[in-house]
């Protein structure tokens, strides 16, 4: 190629649609699930926390344009004092940005004033960790529990599915999409978000939570997802031969105050 060609390839190249952008615009429904895990210390700080988060935090946020924040406590799993929250963005500024518009809230700031001002001598809470994930095709929004927002007693499942490599992880995420996410609802695994994960520990995986009445709910719809004839056909495939090398499963139960 000579200089003028290189030059009229690179004038096309310029103008003309990028097929990575294409996708990404079409996709942009799609919306991006906070998971923060507050790591807390028991009793007094505790409570004292959880009611930061109820009373103020949450408000704040929605303020902020969060949508539905979701809050949970561990009854199953990995049990250390803690709070679970999940949080919706519809946007990667919306994650990247929340902090600056929580601090500019000044609502938000008397409201919180003790746990936002607590001194390094007496902290609030131990730290935070967080997980930013993007939601599958198959489920773009999170779906709140059909007890969100009322006295309805429900429990929630969080499970994290850990592959090998990244194509792993890509040929689980096609297997969901290409047929699971129905055959859940089906079977009374009720969905309430499905998600890649972009940002945290244990990648490549994706996580999901589900929710149930109650825990002989949960165990019956397992037992007949396994027995799905259409679960059956889509497992036994052989393009989706190992693309799991480990699942993490803890069981939860709303706040009063859960959104989701």
């Amino acid at each position: 190629m000579d200089r003028r060609e290189f030059l009229a390839a690179t004038a096309v190249a310029a103008v003309s649609p990028r097929p990575h952008l294409n996708t990404l615009s079409q996709s942009a429904a799609r919306q991006y699930i906070e998971l923060r895990r507050y790591h807390l210390l028991p009793g007094t700080k505790q409570r004292a926390f959880d009611a930061f988060i109820g009373d103020a935090a949450i408000p704040a946020m929605n303020r902020a344009g969060v949508g539905r924040v979701g809050a949970f406590n561990v009854v199953y799993g990995e049990n250390a004092p803690s709070l679970l929250l999940v949080l919706t963005h519809q946007t990667l500024d919306s994650v990247v940005s929340l902090r600056d518009r929580l601090a500019s809230d000044a609502v938000y700031a008397r409201a919180g004033a003790a746990i936002l001002d607590a001194p390094m001598s007496d902290p609030a809470f131990v730290r935070v960790e967080s997980t930013l994930l993007r939601a599958f095709d198959a489920m773009p929004t999170l779906e709140p529990s059909a007890g969100a927002g009322a006295a309805t007693p429900r429990i929630l499942e969080l499970r994290t599915y850990e592959s090998h490599s990244d194509r792993a992880a890509l040929n689980k995420l096609k297997m969901f999409n290409a047929g699971e996410v129905p055959i859940f609802r089906r079977t009374g695994l009720t969905p309430v978000f499905f998600g890649e994960t972009v940002v945290g520990a244990k990648m490549p995986s994706l996580t999901y939570m589900l929710t149930f009445s109650d825990m002989s709910a949960r165990d019956a719809a397992w037992g007949k997802f396994g027995q799905d004839p259409a679960w059956k056909t889509l497992s036994a495939d052989p393009q989706y031969r190992d693309n799991v090398s480990a699942i993490s499963d803890i069981i939860l139960e709303p706040t009063a105050y859960s959104q989701i």
